[in-house]
């Protein structure tokens, strides 16, 4: 497929992110004979200059054992997905005998049910470090493989310079639907010290939809200490996170009309998990 002005940026992301890659495997004449790609064809993929077919996506995906879609998101979130090493710890437990009952029950048998998860989502939740601040996020639902897992980003702006962040932190997980609800556990990927659970029911409020739960964490110093607090997500968009969702990360004001009101209400009041 040849690049066209409006995927321009895609090619260029996929270019990027299949260079890391290659850079860790070996040589490229190896790479290309094991997936029996063309390697002039290839070079091009490299380059920018195409984006793979659907059929060649599959197989470059399938070699490097992650999703198809993966390949498509910013640099710096994929380099962290992969020295994260979260898809060697997903190989891992796929064949661990112990696991495999678990993912028959929890993940496997919920493909079909799950896809409707899958997307981009505001959160919001009140920040354990801004008192009285509600905390507004970006989280991306993707698949990889038999997998859902989730990425997630939040920002806390400075109170001197609310352009300049002092706080970043960088969120990746899995994701399990079972039963009309959504079970996650992630790990913070910066100072990689703190462990999260969650549990979310989906709910349809007009044409929003939304999912409502709580969130638990604990992370390994005292100045942060253990938290469990309610968490809203708004549906926004299909596909992964990209630098218009990330602006929309930062605190706000408990009466910020940019809140949707059914987020405002949850959170505020008394219910835990409401009813779909």
């Amino acid at each position: 497929m040849t690049i066209h002005e409006d995927t321009a940026l895609s090619a260029e992301k996929f270019a990027a992110n299949l260079r890391y890659l290659c850079e860790r495997s070996g040589s490229i004449s190896d790479i290309c004979r094991k997936m029996k790609i063309n390697r002039q064809q290839f070079n091009k993929y490299m380059s920018g200059l195409h984006i793979p077919s659907v059929q060649n996506r599959r197989l470059i995906a399938k070699y490097f054992g992650i999703s198809p879609d993966v390949f498509f998101v910013e640099h710096e979130e994929f380099r962290m997905l992969i020295e994260g090493n979260y898809f060697h710890a997903l190989e891992a437990l796929r064949h661990a005998a112990r696991f495999s009952g678990f993912l028959e029950t929890g993940l496997l048998h919920q493909r079909s049910a799950s896809e409707g998860f899958i997307g981009i989502y505001d959160r919001y939740q009140y920040s354990s470090i801004y008192k009285g601040k509600i905390l507004r996020s970006a989280y991306c639902i993707y698949r990889n493989r038999d997998f859902l897992q989730h990425y997630y980003v939040e920002r806390f702006p400075s109170f001197d310079r609310p352009s300049k962040a002092d706080y970043v932190f960088k969120y990746h997980g899995f994701t399990i639907p079972l039963d009309g609800r959504i079970f996650s556990i992630d790990f913070e990927v910066g100072q990689k010290n703190e462990m999260t659970f969650g549990i979310y029911a989906p709910v349809q409020r007009s044409a929003k939809n939304f999912m409502f739960g709580i969130t638990s964490g604990i992370a390994a110093t005292m100045l942060r200490p253990p938290y469990a607090t309610k968490v809203a997500m708004h549906f926004r968009a299909p596909g992964m996170l990209r630098k218009e969702h990330l602006k929309r990360v930062t605190t706000l004001e408990e009466n910020d009309t940019s809140i949707p009101v059914e987020v405002r209400q949850f959170l505020g009041s008394d219910e835990m998990l409401p009813r779909p």
